[in-house]
């Protein structure tokens, strides 16, 4: 189904009603990057039957069921994997991936590296909120240092990943980073990875206030995306302003934009030359005759 990208934008039409009520808990910050997710794809005018979203297991795998597409829910950490074998044989979709910080970056970190260094036409949507919210508030490889999980009682030792930074390392061409806080800028980011012709990462720092928030003593949902805001004070007010803000230059927007080869394109390239090679090349039975 084609909707109208003139027209106002209006969440109900992307979504499957009978699936509500949602699950998502109270202040949730998933709930804003799927409004942001489709505003983008409003936006670009993307045809609902050519719209194919896979996710995996946690809070962000259970946000595809509640869209109004094709939509694959998948095993723990192989949503990229999935979408890899879709995006290449139906090269006509526009191919998300919705995956959590454990789901992606833990039992799915592998095919992560591999999704960024083929350089596949998809986009993969990283709802970051430092922990195994669905499955018992475990630590995930991107909870803060000192932070109090199930299972880091006395605060995790870990360091946490730069998802942005790993994405980059392994070669993805688009990467990018957004808070909740920010709407129209996760819009516009989630935009600009939907039309990137190339793999796009685009992580989004969410907040759990139920699981990670209560356990951390973080203060209500409000207070937590507020907190998103003071976390990203540039150093010119470290002199100038009391807390709660305080100095942290975590970058957001567009961090990486290159252009290379799109390994679908190639592929298909590589194989369409392959069957000409062989059509052209003489039979075994017809080489024998000729001798």
């Amino acid at each position: 189904m084609i909707v109208d990208s003139a027209a106002a934008f209006d969440v109900r039409d992307y979504l499957r009603k009978e699936m509500m009520p949602h699950f998502l808990c109270p202040g949730c910050g998933h709930g804003i990057a799927l409004r942001a997710l489709l505003w983008a794809i409003h936006e670009l005018g993307i045809d609902k039957d050519k719209l194919a979203v896979v996710s995996g297991i946690g809070c962000a795998g259970r946000l595809s069921a509640y869209i109004d597409a094709n939509t694959f829910h998948v095993s723990h950490g192989r949503p990229l994997a999935y979408a890899t074998g879709l995006a290449l044989a139906r090269p006509d979709l526009h191919v998300v991936v919705i995956t959590g910080d454990g789901d992606c970056l833990a039992i799915g970190g592998n095919h992560l590296i591999h999704a960024c260094r083929r350089n596949l036409k998809l986009t993969c949507l990283m709802l970051n909120n430092e922990v195994y919210g669905m499955t018992g508030g475990q630590v995930s490889p991107t909870t803060s240092e000192t932070r109090l999980t199930t299972t880091t009682p006395l605060g995790n030792s870990e360091p946490n990943f730069d998802a942005c930074a790993l994405a980059a390392a392994a070669g993805a061409s688009f990467v990018g980073r957004e808070v909740t806080h920010h709407v129209p800028k996760l819009k516009e980011l989630i935009r600009s990875g939907l039309a990137h012709p190339g793999f796009a990462f685009v992580e989004v720092l969410s907040d759990c206030t139920e699981i990670f928030g209560r356990k951390n003593e973080l203060g209500s949902s409000a207070e937590m995306v507020l907190r998103q805001k003071s976390d990203l004070r540039p150093s010119a007010y470290r002199d100038t302003v009391d807390t709660p803000f305080r100095s942290n230059d975590l970058p957001t927007g567009v961090l990486t934009k290159t252009e290379r080869p799109e390994y679908g394109t190639a592929y298909r390239k590589a194989a369409a030359a392959q069957r000409v090679n062989t059509a052209a090349r003489p039979s075994a039975g017809a080489n024998k005759g000729d001798a």
